[in-house]
């Protein structure tokens, strides 16, 4: 028997007081199809057939009503009501079904085969292949709960996989499913797919039996109890203890279970009081949220994230109550993220990818609390739950890291005189804090209520005098007057909410807004032209820009416009017709968009959304505080900018460019390309670049004008050079005087050498002397700042120099320390200089190599002069084929090794020097080398080791005199045991001199140990045991006894060195027993091991 999987508990009680058992006797015959009759089928053949007044009203409160009211209405229902009304209470649309069991929307999985690749390991597909195979059997449905098998076949990894499904349902919503298979995700598994889909497309071949309690009534005291007795004989091992307890209880009068009237029955339906919504696994939504934010941005969660919310919105769009749980249940798991704390504990900041993922929350709890069809007490209970964690401490910024505010969501800003946007900090606000605010707005305005729902609101329609003009323009359209984020978020709202029509609607009235209020601008501009110019400008008219806006009102708009604009010219994407059921999912076959009539001639929505989008990208705005709110401002240009570049321009669009390009020169404070700039705007040189390219092909001079007044050079717009040089000395002068951005310069500097070295062509000298002009700015501005691309920008800069040819070469050599620093002039330029590869290049003759690498070898000496500690060893590199530059350089490491290098350095040069075959010199500089180290007794692992043995043996290949002075630097320098003995054990195994660097020998004898110089080497390695023994012995572990054992090996090999060695060590040892007794482990181990 396959295995059983417990049922939810019945949600109501049901009880038939004065039921008569023998009415409804004969009435049904056994196993009676789901659907009865084959004329009253939804999925019969007789497709024609007028539907029944039963079906049509049983379908209806089938959709409406729960049960229970039906119940409590009617004192008795006739059997065939009952029937019909739970056979249309199963959900009739696979769209919901698709929606919940898989991350793909329900357009795209509507099409019931599986295809190649991801998408057939969803659960929806898999479940219409398991219903297609034939592997769903056993389903029956007794009242409003459908149950059955899934079998799964054997693949070459997994065993078939028999699976007890059980879905319940009400109202046309799947509430609740069961499954045997134990797969733990927050969607449906593929076997509730399967039985699911069972249901709605077989309809006529699932058994239908009304709720068990409906059988139960019928039934007289034996028939209840055989049926008792069978079920417990059937299940016995499963129910038995629970049906002992439940007679126990039943039998026992005071039990809480004799004082409810009726018992549950989990088949009845809903009762008036159960919420009705699709079934949410809520604890699988908090444990993979969780799971994905424990994941920090890695194995693919923000993905995994980023679908959660487009899943919220896809059950907005549906009008799905369980979008706001699920949205409601993610926050809880944000807020509670750990790291939170931790980042405002360290000062840090969050990551962009998880800011983002918070801005995207906040948008959709604007959203939710935009519904235009809320329930009061809904929007009362959101506000609750955002006024709660907008007071957590830990609740991110809205601004991402700073707390200066912007104008309250509900007022419009200041068309008038420009204020100081200094004077406008308010508290910090959150990223709930726009969706609390969008709390206090409503739907309710009548002038609203008509734009959003007539396609024939003008000023005809309205029939009454005194009509307010601010409502409609010139031409009778309607207009909508709201601070422009709040309106859009409306647009947004009614968006994702499923109202497609009302939210195209809205976004014409609003872009007609715009575009009513940008010609105000300019007519007041041109008014008061002299007097703005005269006092000049220290404030920006708009205090948050609509472009990087936490609500994304451009975007919002533009798409609006483009989805509509591009179904209504493709003639195949219409809107959905949400007037209806969404379930049907119906799409008008023909588009028709009465809401055309607001087009001016000629114009259309895709015009309107690139027209909005200059707009709002052309808009002059204040830089906005904080790093990331910064980014955030380009990131969302950009992503504009890259909409707009995918729209082709023919005559209408370029006629737009045209309109929108005269406004931006002329519009004054309200452009950002305007005559009169606020200092601390955005910058405009992305969007005029975008412009320039964009205008270039049909209207040169404009594209030049844009051009021109984005570099903000007065003269060079008022003067008309002539030739192309004259021309890029003026733009040069421009970018040098205006741009103050070095990564901005470099990257002009970058793009002006491409053009100028193009592959296919000479190079251009003019161009390319602005490029290195460009460069050497560069490097002047980030001189003395820290800039992570500063190895990149001296690369290039010798590349470009290279190309410019020698004169320009030794140009920047000679002024180096204006444009370097030493260490960048002596291992980037010089060497590049010196490279093959450059002589190659340059193809120079013999007098002009010499010429280059003199210049080179001067400024390798400069450097090592000004920084001996980075630059001597490429100094010496490069002067290698000089004697003199050679020498001057060997001289610079020798004065400023005293004080200026140190160990390590005067080691690597020490070792240069051996290498190029001046052992004396290399012994020299690691003597000096020696006096500069310091390795006490607990040091024998310090990198420097390697070194001091080098510089000893090397002082031992030169012969005895040069030992016999490099020893008392080591036993001054050294304290470490291990190492002395090192040392001493190699000069005792050859002779000095012995075998020198050019293969010279010198017989004679090995050097004695009782004399110098080796006796003080070794009295000082016994010295050194000595001290180390007593300082590990102040605070040795049990754990290290075994290891100071051996150490105290080690030491008597040394000891045992000396001629009266034995009796050192002896006395040693006794010396140590005497003080250390009270380490009696460990003196044991000592004695055992030397007596």
């Amino acid at each position: 028997m396959a295995e059983r999987v417990q049922q939810p508990p019945a949600k109501r009680l049901c009880c038939r007081p004065g039921y008569s058992a023998t009415c409804r006797q004969g009435q049904r015959a056994a196993g009676a199809p789901c659907g009865g009759s084959a004329a009253t089928q939804g999925g019969s053949s007789k497709a024609h057939s007028p539907e029944s007044l039963l079906d049509i009203a049983a379908r209806r409160v089938a959709e409406k009503w729960p049960f229970q009211r039906v119940e409590e209405r009617f004192e008795r229902i006739p059997e065939p009501v009952q029937r019909r009304i739970v056979y249309w209470s199963f959900p009739r649309s696979e769209r919901e079904i698709c929606m919940y069991s898989s991350f793909n929307t329900g357009g795209e999985e509507l099409g019931g085969g599986g295809e190649s690749g991801d998408e057939t390991r969803l659960p929806f597909r898999r479940g219409i292949a398991l219903l297609e195979s034939g592997c769903v059997d056993n389903v029956l449905q007794v009242g409003f709960h459908l149950s059955g098998t899934v079998r799964e076949s054997a693949t070459s990894s997994e065993p078939e996989l028999l699976c007890n499904v059980s879905v319940s349902f009400d109202r046309c919503k799947i509430t609740a499913v069961t499954c045997s298979c134990a797969n733990k995700d927050i969607f449906y598994c593929a076997h509730v797919v399967a039985l699911s889909l069972y249901r709605v497309r077989k309809p006529e071949q699932v058994k239908l039996r009304l709720p068990i309690s409906e059988t139960l009534f019928q039934m007289n005291r034996d028939q209840l109890q055989k049926f008792v007795q069978y079920l417990i004989t059937v299940h016995h091992t499963e129910v038995l203890p629970t049906a002992q307890k439940l007679a126990d209880e039943i039998l026992s009068q005071n039990s809480e279970i004799n004082q409810v009237h009726g018992a549950p029955d989990p088949t009845a339906g809903a009762s008036v009081d159960d919420e009705n919504c699709w079934h949410l696994d809520e604890e699988q939504v908090q444990e993979q949220v969780k799971l994905f934010l424990s994941q920090g941005g890695y194995h693919g969660s923000g993905k995994q994230l980023n679908l959660l919310f487009s899943k919220v919105r896809e059950m907005l769009k549906m009008r799905d109550s369980n979008g706001a749980r699920m949205l409601t249940l993610i926050t809880e798991q944000f807020m509670g993220d750990p790291r939170l704390a931790l980042w405002r504990q360290q000062g840090t900041t969050m990551t962009d990818k998880y800011r983002q993922l918070w801005d995207e929350l906040g948008a959709l709890w604007m959203c939710i609390v935009l519904n235009p069809h809320y329930k009061p007490e809904q929007k009362g209970f959101w506000l609750r739950q955002l006024r709660r964690w907008n007071s957590v401490d830990v609740c991110p910024l809205e601004d991402g890291n700073h707390g200066s505010e912007l104008t309250n969501l509900t007022n419009a800003l200041p068309q008038g005189p420009p204020g100081n946007p200094d004077s406008l900090t308010r508290p910090h606000r959150t990223v709930f804090t726009r969706a609390i605010e969008a709390c206090d707005l409503h739907w309710q305005d009548s002038h609203l209520q008509h734009i959003i729902t007539e396609d024939h609101y003008t000023t005809n329609y309205c029939y009454h005098d005194n009509l307010d003009s601010s409502l409609f323009d010139a031409r009778g359209w309607p207009l909508w007057h709201e601070h422009v984020p709040t309106a859009c978020a409306r647009v947004d709202a009614l968006r994702s909410h499923g109202y497609p029509k009302e939210a195209l609607r809205l976004a014409i009235a609003i872009v007609n807004t715009l575009r009513r209020q940008q010609q105000k601008q300019l007519e007041f501009f041109r008014t008061h032209k002299k007097e703005l110019l005269h006092k000049g400008i220290t404030s920006v008219t708009n205090l948050e820009g609509w472009v990087g806006h936490p609500l994304d009102p451009i975007g919002t708009l533009f798409s609006t416009l483009m989805e509509t604009g591009r179904g209504s010219e493709e003639g195949a994407t219409a809107l959905l017709d949400f007037s209806g059921s969404l379930g049907s999912g119906r799409r008008t076959e023909h588009p028709v968009f009465p809401v055309q009539r607001f087009l001016e001639e000629g114009e259309s929505f895709v015009s309107l959304a690139v027209e909005t989008a200059l707009i709002g990208l052309g808009q002059q705005r204040v830089m906005p505080d904080g790093l990331y709110a910064q980014e955030k401002v380009c990131r969302n240009e950009e992503q504009l900018l890259a909409r707009l570049q995918e729209v082709d321009l023919d005559d209408t669009l370029v006629k737009i460019f045209r309109k929108q390009a005269v406004f931006l020169l002329e519009a004054g404070p309200y452009s950002g390309l305007g005559e009169l700039l606020y200092r601390e705007s955005v910058p405009m040189h992305t969007f005029a670049k975008y412009l320039f390219t964009s205008l270039l092909p049909h209207d040169a001079e404009l594209a030049y004008k844009i051009a021109l007044r984005a570099m903000r050079l007065p003269v060079l717009e008022s003067t008309a050079p002539s030739g192309d040089a004259r021309k890029l000395e003026t733009v040069l002068e421009s970018i040098q005087k205006n741009i103050h951005s070095a990564s901005h310069i470099f990257k002009l500097a970058q793009d002006a050498f491409k053009i100028a070295t193009l592959m296919d062509s000479l190079p251009d000298i003019t161009l390319l002397k602005v490029s290195l002009e460009l460069g050497l700015q560069v490097m002047r501005m980030t001189l003395s700042t820290l800039n992570w691309r500063r190895r990149e920008m001296v690369r290039w800069l010798v590349t470009c120099a290279t190309e410019a040819g020698v004169f320009a070469l030794d140009s920047i050599m000679q002024s180096w320390f204006t444009l370097f620093t030493p260490t960048e002039a002596t291992s980037v330029v010089a060497t590049t200089v010196m490279s093959n590869s450059t002589i190659v290049r340059l193809h120079l003759d013999c007098h002009q190599q010499e010429n280059l690498a003199n210049s080179a070898r001067t400024l390798a000496l400069q450097c090592a002069m000004k920084d001996p500690q980075n630059c001597a060893l490429s100094a010496l590199t490069l002067c290698e084929k000089d004697h003199i530059a050679f020498e001057t350089a060997y001289q610079i490491v020798l004065d400023a090794a005293a004080t200026g290098m140190n160990y390590t350095q005067l080691f690597t040069i020490a070792r240069y020097m051996e290498h190029r075959g001046y052992p004396m010199r290399a012994y020299k500089l690691a003597t000096l080398a020696m006096t500069h180290l310091n390795l006490s007794y607990n040091q024998d692992t310090h990198p420097a080791i390697n070194d001091v043995l080098w510089a000893c043996a090397l002082s031992h290949s030169l012969g005895k005199n040069e030992l016999a002075s490099v020893i008392p630097l080591v036993v001054k320098s050294v304290k470490c045991a291990t190492v002395l003995s090192d040392i001493l054990r190699r000069c005792t195994l050859t002779t000095p001199g012995m075998v020198a660097l050019h293969s010279r020998r010198n017989s004679g004898k090995l050097m004695p140990l009782d004399k110098a110089p080796l006796r003080q080497l070794l009295d000082a390695t016994i010295g050194a045991y000595i001290n180390t023994t007593h300082s590990r012995l102040t605070h040795i572990s049990p754990r290290h006894y075994s290891e100071f054992i051996e150490f105290l090996s080690k030491a008597r090999e040394t000891f045992l060195m000396a001629h009266d060695g034995h009796i050192q060590f002896t006395q040693f040892i006794d010396n140590l027993k005497q003080i250390y007794k009270g380490k009696k482990k460990l003196m044991m181990l000592v004695r055992e091991r030397f007596g």
